[in-house]
This record gives C-alpha cells, structure tokens and sequence, in this order.
C-alpha cells in the first residue's frame, strides 16, 4: 500500500474529504479550501454540502457518512472504532461531573448494562466493520475489583465482546502474576510494546503482550500498536509492578510503524496509549510517529470532543468510569481515506436501557460482597468530587479524617496523593445529603494502605513540593505524570503554575506560620508498598519513619462514626497565581477545554 493516503490524513487539518478525486497530499488547507481546490467529481458520488461544512463531533456529519450514495452503492466502507478507557470498575449508573456556564453539574451516567446497551447498538449500526477498544484501568477501583482482585471484572468485560484491550497504568495493582490472570481471562486481543519481562528465567527481556494487532475492516487492513506509561512504577507503589519493565515508545514505534506499513499493508495505524493526555500530546509531535494516523489515548480521564492535532497524528481520550464513549467513524474508497467524523458521546441511562443479561451478570459478581459494601458508613452534606487538579473536597475530607485520628501525635501534615480516580458522590437535593458507602471507600481509595509518618525538614519539604507540581505542569509535556497536585491538611501553598522547576512555589504555611527550611516537621501520608523504608510519598530521607499501626480504610471508616455528617469543601489550602480552583486540565497551550 503506498503511503499517499498516510500523508493525506495525518497533513489534513479538516475531517472531510472528496468521494471520487484522486487523493492527494495536502498541508494546511482548511476543509471548504481542500473542496473548493479538488478535481471534478463524478457524478452521482458527489457529497452532499452538510458533509463539505461539517466539523469533528457533529452528529449529522456521522448521520451523513452512513447515508451518502458511495457508501450504500458499496463503492466506500465506513469503518467504526468505539473506544472507552479508564472505567475503574465503576459497576452501576453513577453521578457524573459536568462543567457548564463556569459550575459543576451532576448527570447519572455508565453503568455496565447502560454501556453495553450502547455499545451493541452503536455496532448494530456499523456490524461488520466496528471494533470495540478499552484502553486499560478497568479492575481496579471499585469495591468488587478491590476484593476478587479484578476477577470479578473479566466477565463483565468479556460479556460486553471487546475486540482490543491495552493495560493502563493500575492493572498491575495486584501484582503481575495476578494482571496475566485476570488479563489472560479477557476474551480480546491485548497489545503492549513496552511492557516487559524482568525476571531471571526464560522470559527475561521479552515482551509481555504482543507489541500490536491487525484487522481487516472495510476491505483494508487497520493496524494498532499499544504503549503503557512508561512512568508507572514512579507513579504508584513500586511493588505493584516488580517484575516488569517500562521503556518509552520512542524507542521502538518507528519499528512497529515500519512492520506494519510495509509488511501488513495496513491502511492506517493507530496508536492505543495509556500515557496521559500531555504525554499522548507531546508524543504526536515526535518525528518517530510519522505514519500514525490517530493516538487512541487514556489514562488522564480528560474528555476530548475534538480530536487535538499534532504534527504527526491526532490525539483523543474518551473521559472515564464508563460515563462516555468515543466513536471515530471513517470512509475508506479504494484503500484510500475520504472522510472522517469524532464524537464523544454520554452513556446516558436515558437514552440506553440497560441491557438484561448484564444486569443480571453485575448481581451475580457482585452477589458475595454486596451486603458488606452496600453498608452506609456515613453521610455528606457536600458532593464529593476529585475532579480539579489542584484541590478537591473528596481529598480535603481523606486528610481531614488522617490529620483528626493523628491529633495526638503532634503531626503537622498529612497529605493524600494526586489521584484521580472515583466518580463523584453528588448530594440528593431531597434529602440535602448523600450516603457515603463501603463500595464508595473503595472507589476513593481502591488500595488498603497503611499509613507512614516520620520527620521531615521545611528544606525538604519546599523541594519535594516543587518536584510534585513539576510532575503536574512541566513545560515538556512528556516529564508530566498523570496525576493532579498532592492533597495535604496543616499546610497552605500558593504556586505560578507556569513558573520553571525550582520557581513555582511562592510561600508555604505549616500550622498558619511561614515555612521554617531549618525546622523539622512530622508528616503522615500513606504507605507506597516497595518504596525505601526513609520514603513517605515520594519525599526521599525521610527522618525515624514509622508505621502507627492505622490504615487509610480504618481511619476513614473512624472518623465517619465519629463525624456522622461531613461537609468538606475547597478552602484554599492550595491556590494558584495563575489558574482558577476550578482548573479541570494539566493540559495547557492548547485548542482543548474539559467539559
């Protein structure tokens, strides 16, 4: 196959392109100058003006790629790919985040039987030419993951008939031996090209997954090539990945593009990478992904209704907990590329009748645990939310249980990581509160950690936060980790986001007093199994560490009793010179909001 239409897509600014001309490179030309300049067209495979004008994510565009006359004449295929990612064993129809007219607003969305529904029928539309993708943290992060060390999630996977399926970053959380099992159950096709063995035995160096997979959909061959983020054993416990080991795609995606174009005659190529959306970004902009038509990101949740072009590819990322669904729709004629449609679309229960089988299928893994996590623990009087990037309720009620059970012990900080995993947990305006359950503990915090403390100096402490919001804002996308700002109570920060390393924090306060570089402070934040004995939450050196003997689940459950109405909020406890408390992206420079 020759590379014109490789060119073609990847050069192409628009989403739409001529049914009959030849297919040509072009560079900068929007859509309507790419029509205005084609050849003729012949007659009766001209198409209609709707799809000329129309722009990536419009639902008439997609409706228009079905109908056109070259597409029900047989003449084009149109290829479909549904991708979801990130679901963290979100089992049930959820409360979902929303920003609109600058609030927060509350939808019901996912659910395993509402995204089968809609998945099934999305392909009902397209049956011999869709493929359905998940790209990874699917068991891990709910309360029935968490107990059957994500058996309990391989049939539900397996019941919704995905075609590919690529590890992210939390699938190693209960060990490698544990990750193969649960994924070898997984009735799909897997790929990973830079996971590998890191044992001493036969398997030493090879690679874990195959690196990619090919499909014949409308007459050509589509090729996929999978990435991990290569960052994942600095990003959570060490443990939870011993064995294994991580390598950036640049090292080998200029192979596999090669294999793959040259060898498997693929039509395009796609990319299916759980790295983050700044990392995915930056990395559609290295010369090794000449060739790559789309990066089919995840990992960061972000929820992109436009595909965001680099220089080499586009890049997506279809939000997460099963709330949405991306659908990227394509025209294939003669082995070329015509036309093009993206849209990210709501599973929405309303919409979408669950589906039985599935229904039926959840109760039955669930059925063992239920009584135990459907046990109310507590009520909140504020809706629980992780989704802004700097500070969040759902952290600020974590610390606020860890630094009330250490009131004792002359703790000055307690600090909860980054993460940003669990839907929200929305107040009923009914009843004016919502109830916090065992399965929800479970979705805040999917790993039962210990907790650590020990002494630290102010010296320590002001370096360790300029590494941790350099891990969140770094100007080179590619050294981002796909988490938010560490969450801590006893101390307030103010940062400039934009700063370089070493210059964003502007002043740091420890129990309402400027931080003293000469003092030592007591911190307690949790244990990240595999790191060294002097670690505490990536703060290296730590003085007399030490285990008090609590859990993070404990103390949560404790403090619930003791506090049976809660009502955290956003207090300030981490500003910004230079972005809102309500910042949703670490993604910055930009045509991308999240919505």
């Amino acid at each position: 196959m020759p590379d014109t239409h490789i060119t073609h897509l990847n050069n192409c600014t628009c989403n739409s392109c001529s049914e009959e001309q030849p297919v040509t490179p072009i560079t900068q030309n929007s859509r309507r100058d790419f029509f205005k300049s084609a050849s003729a067209i012949a007659a009766g495979a001209v198409l209609p003006a709707s799809i000329v004008n129309a722009v990536s994510g419009d639902a008439y565009h997609a409706n228009e790629l079905f109908t056109n006359k070259a597409v029900k004449d047989g003449k084009a295929k149109l290829i479909t790919i549904l991708h979801t990612s990130d679901i963290h064993a979100q089992l049930y129809t959820h409360d979902e985040f929303f920003f609109e007219n600058n609030k927060a607003v509350y939808k019901k969305r996912g659910g395993f039987a509402v995204l089968k529904t809609m998945l099934h029928t999305l392909k009902a539309q397209n049956p011999a030419n869709t493929i359905i993708i998940d790209g990874g943290d699917c068991f891990q992060g709910g309360g029935v993951a968490a107990l059957t060390e994500g058996k309990g999630i391989v049939p539900l996977i397996n019941n919704i008939g995905y075609d590919l399926i690529l590890p992210g970053n939390w699938e190693v959380v209960y060990g490698k031996d544990m990750m193969l099992k649960d994924l070898g159950g997984y009735n799909s096709a897997k790929i990973c090209a830079n996971m590998f063995h890191d044992t001493a035995d036969e398997y030493k160096n090879d690679l874990i997954f195959p690196p990619y997979w090919t499909k014949m959909l409308g007459g050509v061959k589509i090729g996929f090539i999978g990435y991990n983020d290569p960052l994942t054993p600095k990003r959570q416990s060490p443990a939870y990945s011993k064995g294994i080991t991580f390598t950036k795609p640049e090292i080998n995606v200029a192979k596999y593009i090669h294999v793959l174009k040259q060898y498997e005659n693929c039509a395009m190529i796609f990319l299916v990478t759980h790295m983050g959306l700044a990392q995915q970004v930056d990395l559609s902009n290295q010369p090794q992904l000449q060739g790559v038509d789309y990066i089919l990101g995840a990992d960061t949740h972000e929820r992109v209704r436009e595909p965001i072009q680099g220089k080499y590819a586009k890049v997506t990322e279809p939000g997460a907990f099963g709330s949405f669904v991306a659908k990227l729709d394509i025209v294939i004629e003669n082995g070329q590329i015509k036309d093009e449609n993206y849209q990210l679309l709501d599973v929405d229960p309303l919409k979408y009748k669950p589906d039985a089988a599935m229904e039926r299928l959840v109760e039955k893994v669930s059925a063992p645990h239920k009584k135990e996590l459907s046990k109310i623990i507590g009520t909140t009087k504020t809706t629980l939310v992780r989704y802004y990037v700097i500070e969040n309720p759902m952290d600020n009620l974590i610390t606020d249980a860890l630094m009330w059970k250490c009131k004792n012990a002359n703790v000055d900080i307690v600090v909860s990581n980054g993460f940003r995993f669990c839907p929200p947990l929305a107040v009923d305006p009914k009843k004016g509160y919502a109830e916090i359950t065992n399965d929800f503990l479970w979705s805040m915090l999917p790993v039962e950690s210990d907790v650590k403390m020990g002494e630290v100096s102010g010296a320590q402490i002001l370096e360790w936060m300029e590494k941790e919001l350099h891990n969140v804002f770094a100007k080179d996308p590619a050294k981002r980790f796909g988490g938010w700002v560490v969450r801590f109570k006893g101390m307030e920060m103010n940062f400039t986001m934009n700063n370089d390393l070493g210059k964003r924090v502007n002043f740091i306060k420890i129990n309402g007093q400027p931080l003293d570089k000469n003092k030592l402070y007591t911190m307690l934040a949790c244990e990240r199994e595999g790191d060294p004995d002097d670690m505490l939450c990536r703060l290296e050196k730590v003085k007399n560490p030490r285990k008090p003997g609590f859990t993070l689940h404990g103390i949560m459950r404790e403090y619930l009793a003791s506090h049976p109405m809660v009502a955290p909020k956003i207090e300030g406890r981490a500003t910004a010179t230079d972005a809102p408390s309500t910042l949703l992206s670490q993604l910055e420079g930009y045509n991308y909001t999240f919505i």
